[in-house]
């Protein structure tokens, strides 16, 4: 891997040693710092201690992309009424070696930042603001992101290992070999904790196969061959339970820590578990930024603005509950049920706006914005055409024999209507009128199989 980044390890860390958030109020510095997790699963090592435990560039590689949006503005046809406004002057950052989490009630523009982020606005849509990469405008080329869907697209006739493989012979280049392309397979496979279930089918509505949480890792597996540096997750854990969704979002914590990958993450409704793996949360409602910065401080903004959040409730479930105006017309937080939730919106995004956390957020995005990192590495182009010709071939005719409902059932109704075409014109004579009923009997059958 190439250096993307000309300056020098010193220049982007300081040397104080204190813990990450030992002082909201000190001046932002542009080391990247494994935030405070108290997860009580031990097993994620991202447990703090001390200075030792800061993730610096040395950890995550001076490969890591960093990624910034300054006054984002995003607006779609409303009809009559002109445009509407979905995002409204957001501002923040995404760091290499952290997971960003974007969060806030449905139709708060969670997926709408993610795809603007990402470079996957519709064409109905009208963007405006500064989106820079390392602090430069440029393009996320194939392999440098990575962009995992909410719903999952997988062949159910196909097991994790060939799933993975046949995915990495279509993405890596012809320049590796064969037992490269199965060896990254493999590892990226283990990375996510599936090697227990290499041989199993994805499965669906006819045979049973994989979990739903180890089917988005393999939708995961699949995204990060590329070894991308961007990678965007819309709604990951939608769909799971919460033990599931523990084990999806602290396997991409790991892997995140582990090479230096940038995760942006869209997140419906979160665990207390799957919340203390975030680095920074992105709260959203109706479009406006209502909170950006250190997830474990999260708590305290919101203590410190009235809406303190009750013992023993999940944190998220507290922050949506206060900030979702859908359902419910007063905030039921437990402070006395007089303030509207309008109210208690306008009053966090206030409060946020004017608070040191925002100013720090925004000297933020300038210091990442001068250190003018370098140009992202070009990966290596898909494979050739021949090559994706004869591996879709293969897959699709794996698939077909496979799966009971797409070959065998068609090849049975083929055969019936063989037999009961063929009994219709069976021993129909040589005479002029036989010969046309022939005629028609090489049309009919053809015009019924195109049906089926």
């Amino acid at each position: 891997m190439g250096r993307l980044f000309p300056f020098s390890v010193a220049s982007i860390s300081d040397n104080t040693g204190r813990p990450p958030h030992s002082d909201i109020h000190e001046p932002p510095s542009l080391r990247i710092e494994s935030n405070l997790i108290t997860s009580p699963r031990t097993e994620l090592g991202l447990q703090h201690n001390g200075a030792e435990n800061c993730i610096t560039c040395n950890d995550v590689g001076l490969n890591g992309v960093f990624l910034t949006w300054k006054d984002l503005w995003v607006t779609v046809a409303d009809g009559e009424n002109g445009r509407r406004a979905i995002l409204q002057g957001l501002t923040g950052y995404a760091q290499p070696g952290e997971l960003l989490a974007i969060m806030g009630p449905s139709g708060c523009g969670k997926s709408t930042l993610l795809d603007a982020l990402a470079g996957r606005l519709g064409s109905n849509t009208r963007q405006s603001g500064e989106i820079l990469v390392n602090g430069s405008k440029q393009r996320l080329t194939f392999g440098t992101s990575a962009y995992v869907t909410q719903d999952d697209t997988l062949m159910t006739t196909l097991t994790v290992r060939e799933a993975v493989y046949y995915s990495a012979q279509l993405q890596l280049p012809d320049s590796m070999s064969r037992s490269e392309k199965k060896e990254r397979a493999e590892m990226t496979i283990r990375e996510m904790g599936l090697q227990d279930a290499m041989n199993t089918r994805i499965g669906g509505w006819s045979v049973k196969g994989l979990s739903g949480g180890q089917k988005r890792r393999v939708s995961i597996c699949i995204e990060i061959l590329t070894r991308p540096r961007l990678l965007f997750m819309d709604e990951p854990t939608s769909g799971l339970d919460s033990a599931a969704s523990y084990h999806v979002m602290s396997r991409i914590v790991k892997l995140a820590r582990h090479d230096g990958i940038n995760v942006i993450a869209s997140i419906h409704q979160p665990s207390s578990e799957v919340f203390e793996v975030f680095h920074n949360l992105c709260l959203l409602s109706s479009g406006k930024t209502v909170y950006f910065g250190s997830a474990s401080m999260a708590k305290e903004f919101f203590d410190s603005n009235g809406f303190p959040c009750p013992a023993l409730r999940n944190p998220s479930d507290h922050y949506l509950r206060t900030i979702n105006k859908d359902f419910d017309s007063d905030t039921e937080q437990g402070h006395g049920g007089t303030t509207s939730t309008e109210e208690a919106i306008n009053t966090l995004i206030k409060s946020y706006k004017s608070s040191e956390t925002c100013q720090q957020v925004q000297s933020r995005v300038y210091e990442i914005c001068q250190l003018k990192g370098g140009l992202l590495e070009k990966k290596g182009s898909q494979a050739s055409f021949i090559t994706q010709c004869l591996v879709l071939t293969r897959r699709s005719s794996v698939n077909m024999y496979r799966d009971l409902g797409y070959y065998w059932l068609r090849l049975a109704i083929y055969i019936a209507l063989c037999l009961c075409v063929g009994t219709i014109f069976y021993d129909i004579g040589s005479s002029y009128g036989s010969i046309q009923v022939t005629q028609q009997g090489w049309t009919n059958p053809f015009m019924s199989y195109k049906l089926y």
